[in-house]
């Protein structure tokens, strides 16, 4: 899938469009420079899942759950702040990863080697002002 995104009133239908091409699917895994909408689109994201809470990027925390319209957690990863993959382990990443609830990592190719076999890699980069995403199976 590729979309071009010229401005965020686009970043709803963006985001129900993602969910649903990929809906089998709960890991996504986000890859992009700072600044480029990875954290805004994540919070689009747990909108159209439902989430009530404040969806803000965990940039300390490393992980942020929140629930769903169901009561189902949703996880929100930023691994900007990782020093190393074993501060992933410290974490416990695999009961997050393989919970079979939804996961949004950001800063993602920090911990690339642990990613599960099947996910959903979502690309962002910024051209001229307008974002262009590819996402796929990987």
């Amino acid at each position: 899938m590729k979309l071009e995104i010229h401005s965020l009133e686009q970043l709803p239908e963006v985001a129900r469009k993602l969910l649903n091409d990929f809906s089998d699917e709960r890991f996504f895994a986000f890859f992009g420079k700072m600044g480029v909408g990875k954290t805004t689109l994540i919070k689009e994201l747990c909108a159209a899942l439902g989430v009530k809470d404040n969806v803000c990027s965990p940039t300390f925390a490393i992980v942020n759950e929140y629930s769903d319209r169901v009561g189902e957690p949703v996880y929100h990863f930023d691994f900007y702040r990782l020093k190393s993959v074993a501060e992933a382990y410290d974490i416990g990443y695999e009961e997050y990863f393989y919970s079979g609830c939804y996961c949004f990592t950001e800063w993602t190719e920090k911990v690339e080697e642990l990613l599960p076999e099947r996910y959903v890699r979502v690309e962002i980069v910024e051209n001229d002002g307008v974002r262009v995403l590819n996402a796929n199976r990987s």
